[in-house]
């Protein structure tokens, strides 16, 4: 037991990017947000450099507990949710495994794949070869809002995010890092209006949801809850935004869910069904 203990509590430090300080964040990451007259001037600072093999970066001014809380985008690491979302994860799926609640485990909204990857790793140091992991992402970013069907969706700019796209190929790339990528990770490709309502998900007793939007988490929250096993977990990420906790809140409304949803931290929840 104190072996499996010591691998997670590790492994979680490492998906956090917990042990190593934070590196520098190159300056174009995130130029789509200045003024055109500002991005024209760093990107043409950043062609100058790079024909002298440099690269600038901008320090980053975020603390120790800004990172356990996940409220720094990390330039390495597998995770952005923090240390606390982590643990919750954790608690979760142990509790499940313990409890012998059925079903399988899903996250919608994956990133670089942490959390779906502490999810499988859990698995693993239980010797539990009989539950799928679902990873469920466009790999593409995040949806340009339908404005007109979701209006509470309007300005929304993480469409333009391109640090929010990452590629199949890169999750997959992440999970044979850590030895944990084989047939019981399943790979949901595609937005969650087209891929969710048909997924081959029979049971889940874990649900995370990490879509940000209104629309996102409607999409998930109203295709896959109904799968999720009496005793299972909704978690959602994104609570603090406006949107998402409006679709949350409506979705538990209209369908009479009155389970009390508990903080993780400054932004995530849970609850149990």
């Amino acid at each position: 037991m104190k072996t499996k203990n010591l691998y997670l509590e590790l492994l979680k430090d490492t998906l956090n990017f917990a042990l190593w300080d934070e590196p520098g964040m190159p300056i174009e990451t995130f130029a789509y947000k200045k003024s055109k007259v500002h991005r024209t001037f760093l990107l043409t600072l950043v062609k100058f450099f790079r024909l002298f093999n440099y690269q600038i970066v901008k320090l980053p001014k975020s603390n120790e507990s800004d990172k356990e809380d996940g409220k720094v985008w990390p330039r390495y690491g597998e995770s952005m949710v923090g240390r606390k979302r982590l643990d919750n994860i954790q608690y979760c799926v142990e509790t499940v495994l313990k409890e012998d609640i059925k079903g399988d485990f899903i996250e919608t909204g994956v990133w670089r794949g942490g959390a779906v990857i502490l999810m499988k790793a859990i698995l693993k140091s239980y010797n539990i070869s009989d539950r799928i992991v679902y990873v469920a992402d466009s790999f593409e970013g995040l949806p340009k809002p339908d404005e007109e069907k979701y209006p509470l969706d309007i300005g929304d700019i993480h469409y333009t995010e391109d640090f929010l796209a990452v590629s199949e190929d890169i999750v997959k790339s992440n999970f044979e890092k850590y030895g944990l990528l084989d047939e019981n990770v399943h790979f949901l490709k595609g937005w969650f209006k087209d891929t969710l309502p048909t997924a081959p998900i029979d049971k889940l007793s874990v649900l995370r949801i990490d879509g940000d939007m209104y629309e996102s988490t409607m999409d998930a929250i109203t295709n896959l809850y109904p799968k999720l096993s009496d005793g299972g977990f909704c978690i959602i990420d994104d609570y603090v935004h406006p949107p998402c906790k409006k679709a949350v809140d409506i979705y538990r409304k209209e369908h009479k869910i009155e389970s009390p949803i508990e903080s993780i931290d400054w932004t995530g929840v849970y609850w149990r069904k």
